[in-house]
């Protein structure tokens, strides 16, 4: 039986019930909810927004997904061992339970597979079929309370319905004119993707932008979400982004930049609490870092917290290998409000000797970003 959910143009979205094959395990922990639009696909020309808010038929043991992940990936080689720098104490009290958040861009797979040519990384550790269980088996690890993602083309036959099944709600906005549709066999465009425990928070409000630049509306979205605390009452914004990628597009993601704290202005009005993740594709350099710095919403960058005198960002958290030669940057953040939130922990990045000489991706990491995760607790709630 057909689920309609929604309307996109000419189209009409479905989700219908499919079983779909998380490996070779033979224990199937899911069941997946996947779009049937047309039989060529999504539109380049339209945009659309999934939000799920279905609870699942059949919730998923955590720890019994892990092991599955760590059976299909047993040939694999050791993952990358990161432990957490820790900044404050939080509170202890049952009410005070700190907010974990993690950011990534997770690389689409049409991309990785098909476009991005990481010369370094042998073909068979793209393969999806296990890929998709290295990046299951980061986030079981940490748990966080709150994702989010970039990068995602496997929303519908993966995340929504394997995090679904984990507790978390979600929401999905792809770029309308995906680089992913370019590639034969797609699995439709990559977008950004919010998810956050159900049993931790409340959704109040929902918005998703194409963000401009120039006063045009432009490929890369952002989606910014109103949440309340269930068991404190406490109230405040988390968001998730991709800016233009590239160098050469400064000035348009400067723009990009301006319109996205415009909005979050708008939204988060007299001070609500704002956390703020994203693949920004700009080093501490660019002017769009500079925004977010010097804006009215007063932010800090999270990682910044790892240096020794907290100024400095983390000398990369994307390296790669191209035909055009070995790209090491900064360019992934989690800024924070700091009038309203304390760092609690971060995890630490890992070294190049952990990374190796092949670097991102590879057998024991699946995207050319690394994660990142902050835990936060409201400043009143610390000891």
């Amino acid at each position: 039986m057909l689920n309609c959910i929604g309307v996109l143009g000419n189209y009409v979205i479905f989700l219908s019930p499919v079983v779909c094959s998380m490996g070779t395990s033979t224990n199937r922990l899911y069941s997946t909810l996947a779009p049937t639009i047309s039989d060529n696909g999504i539109p380049q020309s339209q945009e659309f927004v999934v939000e799920t808010d279905l609870e699942p038929v059949d919730p998923t043991d955590p720890n019994e997904l892990l092991k599955e992940c760590q059976k299909v990936l047993e040939n694999r080689p050791p993952r990358l061992q990161r432990d957490f720098f820790y900044l404050k104490k939080s509170s202890q009290a049952g009410d005070c339970r700190p907010i974990k958040v993690l950011q990534w861009n997770i690389l689409a797979q049409a991309l990785g597979e098909w476009k991005d040519n990481f010369i370094k990384c042998p073909r068979e550790a793209l393969n999806w079929s296990e890929r998709k269980y290295l990046i299951l088996e980061e986030i079981l690890t940490y748990c966080p309370d709150i994702l989010c993602l970039q990068e995602v083309d496997h929303y519908f036959d993966t995340f929504q319905p394997v995090l679904s099944g984990l507790g978390y709600h979600s929401t999905f906005f792809p770029k309308p004119l995906s680089p992913c549709l370019d590639v034969e066999h797609n699995n439709g465009p990559d977008g950004c993707a919010l998810f956050f425990l159900r049993e931790r928070f409340e959704l109040i409000d929902s918005v998703s932008l194409r963000l401009v630049a120039k006063l045009l509306q432009t490929n890369q979205v952002a989606i910014i979400q109103t949440l309340r605390c269930i068991e404190t009452s406490r109230i405040f914004c988390i968001a998730v982004t991709h800016l233009k990628a590239c160098s050469g597009w400064e000035r348009f993601r400067s723009s990009q930049g301006c319109d996205l704290l415009q909005n979050l202005e708008n939204i988060t009005g007299a001070g609500t609490p704002l956390i703020v993740c994203g693949d920004f594709n700009a080093e501490p350099t660019e002017d769009v870092y500079k925004q977010f710095t010097k804006s009215s919403l007063n932010l800090n960058s999270a990682y910044k917290l790892l240096s020794e005198d907290g100024q400095s960002e983390p000398p990369f958290t994307t390296w790669k290998i191209r035909p055009s030669g070995e790209s090491c940057h900064t360019l992934d953040y989690i800024w924070y409000s700091q009038h309203a939130f304390a760092v609690n922990r971060l995890l630490n990045l890992p070294t190049e000797e952990q990374i190796g000489p092949n670097r991102l991706p590879s057998f024991h990491y699946p995207s050319d970003h690394l994660s990142l995760i902050c835990e936060f607790s409201f400043l009143d709630q610390l000891d």
